[in-house]
């Protein structure tokens, strides 16, 4: 499977901050935004991830991130001109995807919680085995702001609409999508909403109605943060400050990410520990190193 982290856009609801870098570029207590994403097309096993950004802010991507190699990861890049809709990734990453699966992530949407790589491994396996498309649905007390996702009594997802007027349940479709191969055939194909955009709840709907749309809810011990105004940005630093305090284990280290899962090697850790041992960063992968979390031993 193939993944995209969309971080394009024009960030004005976040000016001044985003007037001269990217939102994904922001700092969410100690990372940028954009490992946040990536970690979790690397926990759904996914190493081949393409980037889509606007043209002034691909350059300081690549500058961060380069080729990947030091996340055991291959990393490339694509511009999307103008925020012509999230479903338009599709159509740039047309030739990465080639003929495979693909997973996106929003660069601004960040999640967490204990058994989140159990469903991501499930969402990537739903799509390779033909089965269609997984979306993620998460309670929000402002469903006017999202895509919604509409229930009957069995549970089962009966319909999907884009910041309805009434919405009809409280469940958001959040910023993470795993689909077939078909997803390019069905992106290039729609029209644009009234709104000028290619929608991704457009693309979903085509999955919903030919009976291939799973919608996975992410309810109890689950975190969806949309990181899109100065308040949400204060609210996703506290919290990831808050469960690393707590729990003295990262969110989105994707160094250590990596290395379990033998991507790359206790000596290409050692080399990023060099760089930042004079912060707690740093300190953390020696941790990791020396094997004082249990868990990396099952």
């Amino acid at each position: 499977m193939k993944g995209i982290i969309l971080a394009g856009g024009s960030g004005t609801r976040l000016y001044p901050l985003t007037m001269v870098t990217s939102k994904q570029l922001l700092p969410i207590y100690d990372k940028p935004m954009i490992y946040y994403p990536m970690s979790v097309l690397m926990n759904a096993g996914i190493r081949d991830i393409l980037i889509i950004s606007t043209p002034q802010d691909t350059p300081r991507f690549q500058e961060l991130l380069g080729d990947g190699h030091q996340f055991g990861v291959d990393l490339t890049y694509a511009v999307q001109p103008s925020p012509d809709g999230l479903a338009q990734a599709f159509i740039i990453g047309e030739e990465f995807i080639g003929n495979d699966t693909v997973a996106m992530v929003l660069g601004d949407n960040i999640f967490a919680g204990h058994g989140l790589r159990k469903r991501l491994k499930a969402a990537v396996e739903n799509a390779e085995s033909g089965r269609g498309a997984t979306v993620f649905g998460y309670y929000v007390d402002d469903p006017e702001r999202f895509g919604i996702v509409e229930f009957n009594e069995e549970g089962k997802a009966i319909s999907i609409e884009e910041k309805p007027a009434v919405p009809k349940s409280n469940y958001c479709v959040t910023g993470l999508y795993f689909y077939d191969n078909k997803v390019v055939d069905y992106a290039r194909n729609l029209k644009p909403s009234p709104r000028g955009e290619l929608e991704i709840t457009d693309l979903n709907r085509i999955y919903l109605e030919s009976g291939s749309l799973n919608v996975e809810l992410l309810g109890q011990g689950f975190t969806w943060l949309d990181t899109g105004t100065h308040e949400s940005l204060v609210e996703a630093t506290n919290f990831v400050k808050t469960v690393e305090s707590h729990q003295h284990r990262k969110i989105a280290c994707l160094e250590e990410i990596a290395y379990l899962n033998g991507w790359i090697t206790k000596e290409d850790v050692l080399k990023v520990y060099e760089v930042l041992k004079k912060n707690q960063y740093g300190q953390y992968l020696k941790d990791v190193l020396d094997g004082k979390y249990l868990d990396i031993l099952h």
